[in-house]
């Protein structure tokens, strides 16, 4: 030990020269590592440069797409993860600035649905309501030919069933005595002047006197006093004006006669079918008080006029009543399938697929060549009705795609982002009740928000039965100003609505329809205004 001592003392200036040079050539190999690998980050990190990462990427709601941020995170209004904002494009496509993307999940969401523009014929089953009536053809007004006084009452009450030439009443006629003398004295100058007997004659004919009465006149040579008016037509007596003992003057009416083996059954039609119904379609139809039994007949008829009060169009068939066993007044329900025209092909899409707005008809196409599901807003020209079906005139072309279910989920979003919508086909920002702190608003001078539009939306049920009901509520809704669209459903009895919130308070479209006799969730109608209704349109449980 004390030699190890004692060489480290005699070689101590050898061994610190040796640990210098070793940290020197130690620091000078690592300070030179060092800055090589600086530099070559520095060369690799500017060789790999993207200019283009610094622009920032707008990420965005795939349900809500007026939210837009510029990094990730969740959306502030149903708490979706945001996405960005050119994954919902196509890339090398000319992107429409109306388009409306939606990422695959989203669409699945809203449950949007499509399908491809196609030809068909269009057939639509209408439902009437009706009555039977009495054929007018085969009424028959009895009056008085002459003035006299009733001696005998052969048909004594309404709804005695006569035949043709049976007879009705018999009458005392001091004038008609006086025309019988005056025929007895012509027969005299029968020969030499013929124009006195036939003079006199023909009188008595014009006072409804037979061939046959005339001619046992002139056989006896004496007048008749009293005289038989007879049934001109077999059927019923439906009105009875005198009584026996009654002074009656020339032209007074005495009976009412309608024969009922042939009735007419008068049904309604809607001004929407009226496009369907033609002369001679089948009806199928069913009579309230005579259940099991069907009917068939061709339409006759079809009322010119439209009724001012009931907006609907009488349609006549003619049914065979031999057995008398329907009677005028009857209820009737009827079931025509019709075509506009025979083995003619039309373009048809779901009702479903359209918004209507009572001034517009809008759908949405789907764009095709897009990775993600993206549709535009148009505007197109409906036709008749066919079913759960629109005619289309204009506005679609054969194998174009549109969306059939969510399309109101796809207008919102629409009217969020300012793109043409159903209320708005101009476009434009419309308020939204938020105000998140990347979203651009226009504002005023004095700061505050500014919106191109005040449209609220809201759905409620009021009581109806029928088209024609559906016409009188939403003709109620429209009535109240600021209100824009009202449409009802006879389906369900929902009223959707659009209007004005700075115009309309939402009770008094209950008021107005309730004033038109529909009860809604808030104000139910008056008993005297309901009671008023057609027939057809009492909607009320105890009715």
């Amino acid at each position: 030990m004390k030699t190890i001592i004692e060489n480290i003392k005699q070689n101590y200036k050898l061994i610190i020269g040796v640990l210098i040079v070793g940290i020197f050539f130690g620091w000078l190999f690592f300070h030179s590592s060092d800055q090589a690998t600086v530099a070559k980050h520095e060369i690799e990190g500017h060789e790999g440069h993207d200019h283009e990462s610094e622009d920032p990427t707008t990420w965005t709601c795939s349900m809500h797409p007026q939210i837009k941020q510029n990094k990730p995170g969740q959306c502030p209004i149903c708490a979706m993860d945001l996405i960005p904002l050119k994954s919902m494009q196509s890339d090398g496509d000319d992107i429409d600035p109306n388009e409306i993307s939606m990422t695959e999940s989203a669409a699945k969401l809203a449950d949007i649905q499509t399908m491809k523009v196609a030809k068909g014929i269009p057939i639509k089953t209408i439902h009437l309501q009706g009555k039977v009536q009495a054929d007018e053809r085969n009424v028959a007004e009895l009056t008085a030919r002459y003035g006299g006084r009733i001696e005998q009452l052969h048909v004594n009450f309404t709804g005695q069933n006569v035949v043709k030439g049976q007879k009705l009443v018999t009458i005392y006629s001091p004038e008609l005595v006086t025309a019988q003398r005056e025929l007895l004295e012509a027969i005299s100058y029968k020969e030499t002047r013929p124009s006195i007997y036939l003079a006199a004659k023909s009188k008595l004919k014009l006072w409804d006197l037979t061939d046959n009465q005339i001619k046992s006149i002139e056989e006896k040579g004496e007048p008749k006093l009293y005289f038989d008016v007879l049934s001109p037509i077999s059927g019923t007596v439906s009105m009875r004006h005198i009584a026996l003992g009654d002074y009656i003057k020339e032209g007074e009416a005495l009976f009412k006669v309608i024969d009922l083996t042939k009735v007419w059954v008068m049904f309604d039609a809607y001004e929407s079918d009226l496009p369907w119904i033609k002369l001679n379609d089948k009806v199928r139809f069913t009579i309230q008080s005579l259940p099991g039994k069907n009917f068939t007949a061709n339409i006759t008829y079809i009322d010119p006029f439209i009724d001012g009060t009931t907006r609907v169009a009488k349609v006549r068939v003619e049914l065979d009543n031999s057995s008398l066993q329907v009677k005028p007044e009857m209820f009737a329900k009827g079931i025509s399938e019709s075509k506009i025209a025979a083995n003619t092909q039309k373009i048809l899409i779901p009702k479903s697929a359209v918004l209507w707005t009572g001034k517009r008809s809008v759908v949405y196409v789907k764009v095709p060549n897009r990775e993600t599901p993206s549709f535009i807003y148009r505007e197109i020209v409906l036709g008749p009705e066919a079913g759960s079906y629109y005619v289309i005139e204009d506005g679609l072309q054969i194998g174009e795609e549109l969306a059939v279910n969510g399309v109101f989920k796809i207008d919102a979003s629409a009217q969020l982002m300012g793109l043409p919508s159903m209320m708005n086909p101009d476009g434009g920002m419309v308020s939204t009740g938020h105000n998140h702190g990347d979203k651009e608003s226009n504002q005023d001078h004095s700061g505050h928000s500014q919106t191109s539009d005040n449209l609220n939306h809201e759905m409620f049920e009021v009581g109806g039965a029928c088209e024609m009901c559906k016409a009188r509520i939403e003709d109620a809704a429209l009535s109240v100003n600021g209100v824009e669209h009202a449409e009802w459903s006879t389906d369900d009895h929902i009223l959707h609505l659009s209007f004005d919130s700075k115009k309309v308070k939402i009770t008094d479209v209950h008021k107005a329809i309730a004033k038109a006799g529909h009860d809604t969730k808030m104000v139910k109608a008056n008993d005297d205004v309901y009671n008023a209704l057609p027939g057809c349109c009492l909607y009320r449980k105890e009715n």
